[in-house]
């Protein structure tokens, strides 16, 4: 996964899977969900970042990945 923000066009992009072809976006209200086949989920990505959350959207990563004990 990878977190990228431009802050000359002010747009937040969150890419799963970067090999994927895109073949259906969705937007709603300045964000956008971009789908692979099979419904799969590349990216998302969020226009007017800044406006949306707060000056350095980048401010707000606090990144935690949880396994199962097995």
């Amino acid at each position: 996964m990878t977190i990228q923000y431009d802050p000359k066009y002010d747009i937040l992009n969150i890419e799963f899977l970067p090999d994927e072809k895109i073949v259906d976006s969705f937007e709603i209200d300045g964000v956008i969900i971009d789908y692979g086949k099979e419904g799969k989920i590349v990216s998302i990505e969020v226009i007017d970042a800044s406006k949306r959350t707060k000056n350095d959207p980048l401010d707000l990563i606090d990144f935690k990945v949880i396994k199962e004990a097995i």
